[in-house]
């Protein structure tokens, strides 16, 4: 094993950057300035995206699968040049599986302002330095109207199916109000019709963290070396989220007061959960950008469907898609409170479904057989 000096320091950003492996990754490239809801617009947009199986030649079979925030394009398969983790979702896609590649053409796009190959604030802006602190502010909107650009760019009039959790649950059922006659059937999970309170409050204290970091540098450390990116900031914020993306009874079930190995806590060794925590803060600054966190979690913030569409409920109603809405029963971040708000909001949705399981919030992404049977329940 190496000893902590042995291994070698994160670079300043974990983005996806000119020069690296590009993996299974395809781009499209807007020609046009995109207009954002905010009255700016943001020139030269770019979205990566990944895809399995084939487009019919009636096109009638495309699935669109929209990641939450740390996560990208890669759905499915394995770890690899160009991509550091392997697929977010791999049991759900394939030959076989619930989104089966023999069937649906599934695609992903890495969200617009993310950091795996899609404009954001590690991008060239058009004098050719990194975007950095003039980065635009995003809204969902925004990131949907660039996704709908490139599915115009892919020829898919209308999507099969739209499935998305938490993040990407927002631009799911943004996906559906926006393009209603673009949008054949809706997934959504774990997700909400509009940021609650505690929602924000919670991505603020994130935010403050990223933003205290001395290597942070108002935003512009993307040319900085290794080592000298806003890492400890990076790792506070992640620590935070992802004590609210599990439960209490699972951290307490798994780890307990028990200590880290040989390490003890009273002689400033840890506890297995700081540990854990540790870890996950970790593997983040080598794979994400802090620009991109920021970005996507003011996006997050201002997630509001109803917005000048004269509040949720008169949004909602937009949506003509055949809906599942399913909650995390032990979701902390996301209560199954806000799912049942969507399901009884849709008219084209069934009563609410209900994930089992013990990780909270993370359990979109690891109770695969039951996401997989509400997929076939949408697309038998």
């Amino acid at each position: 094993m190496p000893t902590s000096s042995e291994v070698p320091l994160p670079p300043a950003s974990g983005a996806w950057r000119e020069g690296d492996p590009p993996g299974r990754r395809q781009w499209h490239v807007r020609e046009k300035p995109l207009a954002l809801e905010s009255g700016g617009e943001l020139p030269g947009v770019r979205l990566a995206f990944e895809t399995w199986g084939r487009l019919a030649p009636d096109r009638s079979n495309a699935v669109l699968v929209l990641h939450a925030l740390t996560g990208d394009s890669h759905v499915a398969g394995p770890a690899g040049p160009g991509h550091p983790t392997p697929g977010w979702w791999d049991g759900l896609v394939g030959p076989g599986r619930a989104l089966d590649t023999n069937r649906f053409f599934v695609v992903a796009p890495n969200v617009l302002g993310g950091c795996q190959g899609s404009t954001g604030p590690s991008s060239p802006r058009p004098d050719g330095r990194p975007w950095g602190s003039s980065f635009p502010f995003l809204t969902q909107r925004d990131q949907v109207a660039a996704e709908a650009d490139w599915a115009d760019a892919l020829g898919i009039d209308r999507w099969a199916l739209v499935i998305g959790g938490s993040m990407g649950g927002m631009r799911a059922v943004e996906w559906a109000v926006t393009h209603p006659e673009r949008t054949g059937a809706l997934l959504l999970l774990a997700t909400t019709a509009a940021a609650s309170a505690e929602q924000i409050a919670w991505a603020a204290v994130q935010l403050h963290a990223l933003q205290g970091d001395p290597h942070w540098s108002g935003g512009d450390y993307h040319d900085a070396g290794p080592g000298r990116g806003p890492h400890a900031g990076l790792g506070l914020a992640r620590r935070l989220a992802h004590i609210t993306y599990r439960s209490e009874p699972e951290l307490r079930t798994r780890f307990g007061r028990a200590p880290q190995g040989t390490e003890d806590p009273w002689s400033g060794g840890r506890y297995q959960v700081e540990s854990y925590l540790d870890h996950h803060a970790d593997k983040l600054v080598r794979r994400f950008d802090a620009g991109s966190y920021l970005t996507l979690t003011q996006a997050m913030n201002s997630h509001d469907v109803g917005r000048d569409r004269g509040g949720v409920r008169a949004a909602l109603r937009r949506v003509t898609a055949r809906t599942l809405v399913a909650a995390v029963g032990s979701d902390r971040l996301y209560p199954p409170s806000q799912q049942a708000e969507l399901a009884a909001g849709i008219s084209t949705a069934d009563h609410l479904r209900l994930v089992e399981s013990p990780y909270g919030h993370d359990g979109f992404l690891i109770e695969v057989e039951q996401v997989a049977a509400l997929v076939r329940e949408l697309l038998p």
